[in-house]
């Protein structure tokens, strides 16, 4: 049985590579800005919503495969945060989020020929630490294209641990997918040896 990642998330793929999962990648086709717009849920449940609309997009064009939909929605304060767009609005988002806590609502779904068969959710705390401006300008200039990437401004696995004083949670969850939990749902589906 063919396994798909419905994701072109560098940081996703490099899990699942990690741990030695062969997959092919074919990302979900999905307008995100409308579900997001339209949903009236709490952040975690819009993680959960997303990656089922993934999930179940490639499956229905994918018959038989069976479709890893995975997404990840920064919490604050009650309301969901999306990607920054620009460079300014990272640097926005990380004064806001200096000194605070945040919550990264993750969400993944595997689907097969057109219907959700398994789901799972994970969310993870992290305390940014009151950093200086000027580690804010250094971090700023050596982030390069992270700054956009991801919903918080940072990647966990590199420059972005740097600006954290606690965090709780699975660490694969906070780079975007509970490996883990997803390791045993393709044994109990027959992709891995059990």
């Amino acid at each position: 049985m063919s396994f798909i990642l419905a994701s072109g998330s560098a940081s996703r793929r490099a899990i699942l590579e990690n741990a030695h999962v062969e997959f092919e990648v074919d990302p979900a086709d999905i307008d995100e800005g409308a579900v997001k717009d339209s949903f009236s849920g709490d952040p975690a449940a819009l993680a959960l919503k997303l990656a089922e609309l993934k999930a179940l997009e490639v499956s229905n064009r994918r018959s038989g495969a069976l479709v890893l939909g995975s997404d990840q929605v920064l919490e604050f304060d009650g309301a969901a945060y999306d990607k920054a767009r620009s460079v300014k609005e990272a640097e926005d988002r990380l004064r806001q989020l200096r000194g605070q806590t945040h919550y990264l609502q993750g969400g993944i779904a595997f689907a097969r020929d057109g219907e959700i068969v398994w789901r799972h959710q994970a969310t993870s705390m992290l305390v940014m630490r009151d950093f200086s401006d000027a580690f804010l300008a250094d971090y700023l200039e050596n982030a390069g294209d992270i700054l956009t990437k991801g919903v918080g401004c940072y990647a966990f696995e590199g420059l972005g641990a740097q600006l954290f004083e606690r965090t709780e949670g699975d660490y694969y969850a906070i780079l975007g997918l509970s490996l883990i939990p997803v390791l045993g749902a393709l044994r109990e589906h027959g992709v891995l040896a059990g």
